[in-house]
């Protein structure tokens, strides 16, 4: 595969750049080295039914089994919350789960565990494969990227998706880089808060 675009916000494009190439070097090796065409399907969905597409699942897949041996961890993190609103800001800078459960105890309310997670983490870079529906990415960028770059776990967020000419070959509902930069474009230029790359990604040659 190949990475078709590539969209750089608060400049986390040159941060990878100058601080840590080889982390992007692994990612676009990475990328490189996946033949979609080892990944096909049948659909099952109404519009497509019977047509040949990509299998998002095995391409995810494949990306596991090559970040793994590069020591590329999922990074999962339990935390609180609670329906005051005045102690969820309070916790929101708040980085230890029992300091958080502690102070909301104490005010009286009730602490909701929960958790956010990232597929792949590495000296302080996270990764997201997202061949899942459009509201996956928001959720990424808005969500877990920030999460982790506000408690000052990560540096960049990457967000890895397909581009239109690959989700036209894909299972219905499928997000895509021209769709997502759009919307990231029109938030503003501090929206998400977080230094993010976000590559489009798509086969050498779409044959099916």
């Amino acid at each position: 595969m190949k990475i078709a675009h590539v969209y750089n916000h608060l400049n986390g494009l040159e941060f990878l750049q100058v601080n840590k190439p080889q982390i992007l070097d692994e990612i676009k090796a990475t990328i490189g080295s996946i033949d979609a065409g080892q990944f096909i399907k049948e659909s099952k969905d109404k519009t497509k039914k019977g047509k040949l597409i990509y299998n998002q699942r095995g391409i995810n897949k494949k990306f596991v089994e090559l970040l793994t041996p590069l020591d590329w961890k999922e990074k999962k993190i339990k935390y609180y919350v609670t329906a005051d609103v005045r102690t969820a800001r309070e916790i929101a800078g708040i980085k230890e789960e029992n300091d958080q459960k502690d102070l909301i105890v104490r005010r009286g309310f009730e602490p909701l565990q929960t958790s956010n997670q990232v597929d792949f983490m590495k000296d302080r870079v996270a990764v997201e494969i997202q061949f899942g529906k459009y509201a996956f990415v928001a959720y990424d960028l808005h969500v877990k990227h920030t999460f982790f770059f506000l408690r000052d776990e990560i540096d960049v967020g990457v967000e890895i998706i397909p581009t239109h000419r690959m989700m036209k070959k894909m299972d219905t509902g499928v997000a895509w880089f021209e769709n997502e930069v759009a919307n990231v474009i029109r938030e503003g230029k501090s929206n998400p808060a977080v230094p993010l790359v976000i590559l489009g990604i798509e086969p050498e040659q779409i044959e099916i």
